[in-house]
This record gives structure tokens, C-alpha cells and sequence, in this order.
């Protein structure tokens, strides 16, 4: 891992956005199509933006929420709100009324910057302030305070909050220590000056965390247009000679599946990183093989934004197979039912213990307590299991695990069998209750085109590589599979899908 530009001794998010503008005034901090933001740009609008925060009653410590989509404007809110020591926190604009209504009412923000139907989404009843996105030009053109508080490293920063995939979102909360710690764990995917594809939402802890890592290594952030596409992603990647290209599978599928792709030279890519859910082996091979560079498969969740990755010299099988080791600076244990830490191969939860973590759930003092260990370890919902390498490997999270009559069955085992059958494209495994075998697994399945293999097919094949038990009940053939705010599989619907299917088979 390369040594960051910035190696001074900074106190806060705001401190260090003032010294790389000062130091590199003219690089880009961010391109957004034809726009470009330097760093100078951004430390100067973000300035004139709190000013005029400052002026309607922002305060250090209130809580300021953006539903904006993930543009230049959004990073100059951000750094506006941090500027005067406030918390930011954000709400992807693709949330509903009641997932809004459920994150203003647990974080209670003084303001809330918005623009057309995002702001639509606010609740009668909210009672603070609400600023128009059509304002922020004139805002950023305003005179900046004479002098911005002075922060401290453990003055809450950032809230973000989890995808609600397993219930009401909660609001993951992180100091300026705790940002600056993942500008240290972020391994592979920084270097000096990089030129960093950012096509995840920014309510995402993929920006909301990392803004601090952008900083230090003075890395340009290029972001793809609001309503993605592949076509737009593979011009970013090519016109903006970009050096880390990031995505979640379902990205770089749709983007290996363009006809464009083969003709469009992508020298200066000298790094891939994927994640977030789960990664096809073939993805993987497909990757590596496709676009000539290495892939490194990392895993996180929102509230330890950096836990583990795949190395270069990695071979294929581990590549393919697991998430690999532990970043630098933090820990992994697999923990029992009971608490325990349990030996290498074994499955159970997956705990870690890190620098890069969040302080606890915001205003959720019983939630942050049953999250961590006396040790400081928090306990994920995911699944999974280490090898005697450290290696770790998912299998899926607790919340999805079904028991068919009295054995436990991991969704995403046979999800990889799945994926493994030359016909299946995409699959994804739910359960529905049942009478005498309590559940059954329930397989979704997109299949390749001209593949259509059978339900029974796909039954045996599952069969002969797993425990018959595993092999899914019923196989759905979907054109697709639906996607939640984040580009992961909507496990709920898939669920509510599955339950129906079933109770109308019962009643036929």
C-alpha cells in the first residue's frame, strides 16, 4: 500500500479539505460529465455554502440531511456542513415516504437540502428547515465565515444509514477519528492521484465514509450519471482514464455484457473493485480475463466500511472463492451462537474490531449495545467462515437462513451452485413456510440466453454438488431479478414473491 500525499497530523475532515486545497488548488477533485470541481473549487464553494448555513442557525453538532442525487453538489454539502462542525447524514432519493419519514424522525435534522421529488418525500409534520437545490449556485457564491469552529477527532462527523434490507434502517454514526482511520485501511483500492470511479450512490458509506481517503491520497472521484447505465460507465472509465474502477456485480455485469466493450481500450484501469453483495466465481474470471487487470474482491458492511479484500497475488481459487483476509489494522472472528470465537472452518457470525468503525447506532443506545462484544468486536449479521490462511468466505446472513426440516440451509451456498450452471445468468435463493418440513428454499432464476435449462435440472445439478437437502423446493424463471436502492438483490420482495407463490399453490 502506497504512503497517502497528505501526511500531516489533521484534526478534522474540514482541517485536511483546506490543506490539499491549498496544496494541489487546481487537480480535480471531481468530474460529473463535463463539469470538473477542483479541490480549490470545492474548499471555496463548500466555504460560501456554510456561511450561509451559518447564517439560518446551523449549528456545531445539529444533524443537516441531504436527499440529493449523488452530483458535485452533494460533496460541496458535505463539506459545507462539515465545515461548521454540524453532521451529515443522507438519504438515497430512491426511498419511499415511510423509509424518509422512519430516518428524519430518528436523526431529527435542522435542515434538510433537497430537491424535486426528493423534497416531495419529507413528512407534513417535519419542522425544520428545508433548502431548495436550485438555491445552492447562489449559495456557493456567498461570503464564507471569518472563522469556523475548531473540531475535535472525536466530534461525530457522519451518519449513515443501513439499506433497511433487514428491517427499519439504522443510523450508523462516525467521528473525524474514525474517517481518517479509512483513509489507512483502504489498501488496494488507494494510491497517489488516482482517478476513482464512484458509481455508487452517496448516501452510501462507499462516499459518506471515504471522503477522508479521497482527501489524503488527492484522489478525482468520477462520477457517473444519477440514473446509471453500463454504456455511461464504460465512456467514464475510458474518457476520464480512470485507474480504480469500482462497482457492485450487477454493474459489471451489464458492463462485460456491451458489444462496445471489446473496442474500448482501457489502459490506464490498473485496479477493479467489487463487492457490497455476492460475487460470482465467473464474474471474477470474467473480470480478469475481459479488462486485463487484477480484481480485488472486498468485503464491508455500513457499519465497518473496510474489513477485508482479496490481494493481487492471490490465486484464482481464493480469487473466486472468498472475500480474503483481514485489511491491515483489523481483526476477524467467527463467532457461535453462544458468543464464542469458533475455530477455522466452522460457520457463525462474523465479527470484527477496527479502527474504521462506527462509534454505535445513532441515538440507539440498546441497538449499539447488542451490536458490539465487551471486546469491542461488532457482531454483523452476516455468516461466513475463515481457513487456516485467514481467507473468509460468506454464507449469507443470518436473517436468510432457513431450516428445512431440522437442517440449516445458507441461501447463498446454493445461490454459487446456481450460478455455477452454464444456463443460469443470475439466481437468488428465499424460503416460504410449509407444512411438516417447517421451510423450503425457493430459487429465482435468470437464465443465459439461449440456456433455459429445466427446473429439475437445475434441482439435480444442485443436488449433486450439495446436500440433497439444500437443493432448492421450486425454481422461478424471472427476467430478472429486482434490485433495491443499492443495486442488490431485494431479498424482501423476493420473499413476499416467494410466500405468495407458495399460498396460492397451496389453495390450487
Amino acid at each position: 500500500m502506497a504512503p497517502p500525499v497528505m501526511t500531516g497530523s489533521y484534526g478534522s475532515l474540514p482541517d485536511l479539505l483546506a490543506a490539499v486545497a491549498a496544496a494541489h488548488p487546481g487537480r480535480d477533485a471531481f468530474v460529473e460529465g463535463a463539469e470538473r470541481l477542483s479541490f480549490a473549487g470545492w474548499h471555496r464553494r463548500a466555504a460560501g455554502l456554510a456561511g450561509v448555513l451559518a447564517r439560518r442557525g446551523v449549528r456545531r453538532g445539529d444533524v443537516v440531511c441531504l436527499m440529493l442525487p449523488s452530483t458535485i453538489d452533494y460533496a460541496i454539502c458535505y463539506a459545507a456542513i462539515a465545515q461548521l462542525g454540524a453532521i451529515v447524514t443522507g438519504i438515497n432519493t430512491r426511498f419511499g415516504p415511510t423509509e424518509v419519514g422512519g430516518i428524519l424522525s430518528r436523526c431529527e435534522p435542522v435542515m434538510v437540502i433537497g430537491s424535486g421529488s426528493a423534497r416531495a418525500e419529507v413528512p407534513a409534520g417535519y419542522t425544520g428547515q428545508l433548502l431548495d437545490a436550485g438555491a445552492l449556485p447562489d449559495c456557493y457564491a456567498q461570503p464564507a465565515l471569518d472563522q469556523f469552529p475548531a473540531l475535535r477527532p472525536a466530534d461525530p462527523a457522519v451518519i449513515v444509514w443501513t439499506s433497511g434490507t433487514t428491517g427499519a434502517p439504522k443510523g450508523a454514526w462516525f467521528d473525524h477519528a474514525a474517517l481518517r482511520a479509512g483513509a489507512d485501511v483502504s489498501g488496494l483500492l488507494s494510491a497517489p492521484f488516482d482517478r476513482r470511479l464512484m458509481p455508487t450512490p452517496f448516501p452510501h458509506a462507499g462516499f459518506m465514509t471515504r471522503v477522508w481517503d479521497q482527501l489524503a491520497y488527492v484522489i478525482t472521484s468520477v462520477l457517473t450519471p444519477a440514473a446509471w447505465s453500463a454504456p455511461a460507465m464504460l465512456a467514464a472509465l475510458a474518457d476520464e482514464q480512470v485507474t480504480v474502477g469500482q462497482g457492485v456485480p450487477t454493474q459489471w455485469e451489464k458492463l462485460l455484457a456491451l458489444p462496445d466493450l471489446p473496442g474500448t481500450p482501457l489502459p490506464h484501469l490498473r485496479i477493479i473493485g467489487t463487492g457490497a453483495t455476492r460475487v460470482p466465481a465467473e464474474l471474477v474470471r470474467a473480470l480478469r480475463e475481459t479488462l486485463g487487470c487484477p480484481v480485488t474482491v472486498r468485503y464491508a458492511t455500513t457499519e465497518t466500511p473496510s474489513v477485508s479484500g482479496t490481494r493481487t497475488g492471490d490465486p484464482a481459487e481464493v480469487l473466486e472463492r472468498t472475500v480474503g483476509r483481514a485489511q491491515d489494522g483489523i481483526e476477524i472472528r467467527i463467532l457461535g451462537e453462544d458468543g464464542r470465537e469458533l475455530p477455522a472452518g466452522e460457520v457463525g457470525r462474523v465479527a470484527t474490531k477496527s479502527p474504521f468503525q462506527m462509534r454505535g447506532y445513532w441515538r440507539d443506545q440498546d441497538q449499539t449495545a447488542r451490536a458490539f462484544t465487551p471486546e469491542g468486536f461488532f457482531v454483523s449479521s452476516d455468516l461466513g467462515w475463515l481457513d487456516a490462511d485467514g481467507n473468509l468466505t460468506l454464507s449469507g446472513r443470518a436473517s436468510e437462513v432457513y431450516i428445512r426440516g431440522g437442517y440449516n440451509v445458507y441461501p447463498l451456498e446454493v445461490e454459487n451452485a446456481l450460478s455455477a450452471h452454464p444456463g443460469v445468468a443470475a439466481a437468488a435463493v428465499v424460503s416460504a413456510p410449509a407444512p411438516v418440513i417447517g421451510e423450503i428454499g425457493i430459487a429465482f432464476v435468470v437464465a443465459t440466453p439461449g440456456g433455459a435449462p429445466s427446473a429439475a435440472e437445475l434441482r439435480s445439478w444442485c443436488a449433486a454438488r450439495l446436500a440433497d437437502y439444500k437443493a432448492p423446493d421450486r425454481v422461478e424463471f424471472v427476467s430478472e431479478l429486482p434490485l433495491n436502492a443499492m443495486m442488490k438483490v431485494d431479498k424482501l420482495a423476493l420473499a413476499r414473491q416467494a410466500r405468495e407463490g407458495n399460498a396460492a399453490g397451496r389453495a390450487r
